[in-house]
């Protein structure tokens, strides 16, 4: 397995994020060009609120607006950036996101899974989202989830791959919600380990 790890975004691993942005790299596979393009502005204006968002275990930061435009509340959730420790300053692989609602796995219609990465291109197939997603499950059962999900499009044989290798079940083929465009998704489940006794 790759020499990943998982870290807090910060500012010392700041410009290795912004590089992969610059190189066209998005953290969203959802309206990914100008979600890239906003997060490059909005760095250059207020890096440290950028980096604040991403650590947000209360769901206090500004409103999240899906594909279609509709902006619905934000939910707890944080960020870690994937990280090849074996490649020092140049590490950045991407990003992988835990979100969720107190005291229940139920998401809002509107939010596509628990879990969500994207690593960049010259990372891909390295095994680095496996270590990554491995690596969260801990994380989403210290925030009370017994499980998670994650969504993927029926094409993306790449991630279906990573979610089995973790543990993952298909539950159910379904279609999105209209203000994610209504294609055809598929959900599956992964158990979250128990934890060790404090």
């Amino acid at each position: 397995m790759p020499d990943a790890v998982l870290i807090l975004p910060c500012p010392a691993a700041l410009p290795a994020f912004r590089a992969a942005l610059e190189r066209g790299w998005s953290p969203t596979t959802v309206r990914a060009e100008p979600a890239r393009q906003a997060l490059l502005r909005r760095l250059a204006e207020d890096a440290e609120a950028v980096l604040r968002e991403m650590e947000d275990p209360d769901g206090s930061g500004p409103p999240v607006v899906l594909p279609d435009g509709t902006a619905v509340p934000r939910l707890p959730g944080i960020t870690r950036w994937i990280w090849d420790a074996a490649a020092g300053e140049d590490g950045f692989c991407g990003t992988i996101s835990l979100r969720w609602q107190a005291g229940t796995e139920v998401l809002p219609p509107h939010v596509l899974g628990h879990v969500g990465y994207v690593l960049v291109p010259e990372r891909r197939g390295l095994g680095h989202a496996t270590v990554a997603l491995r690596a969260l499950l801990p994380e989403a059962r210290r925030r009370g989830l017994r499980w998670v999900e994650l969504v993927t499009d029926p094409g993306n044989l790449a991630s279906q791959r990573v979610i089995g290798r973790c543990g993952g079940i298909l539950v159910e083929r379904f279609r999105k919600t209209a203000s994610h465009g209504g294609a055809e998704a598929l959900r599956f489940r992964i158990p979250t380990p128990a934890l060790p006794p404090s």
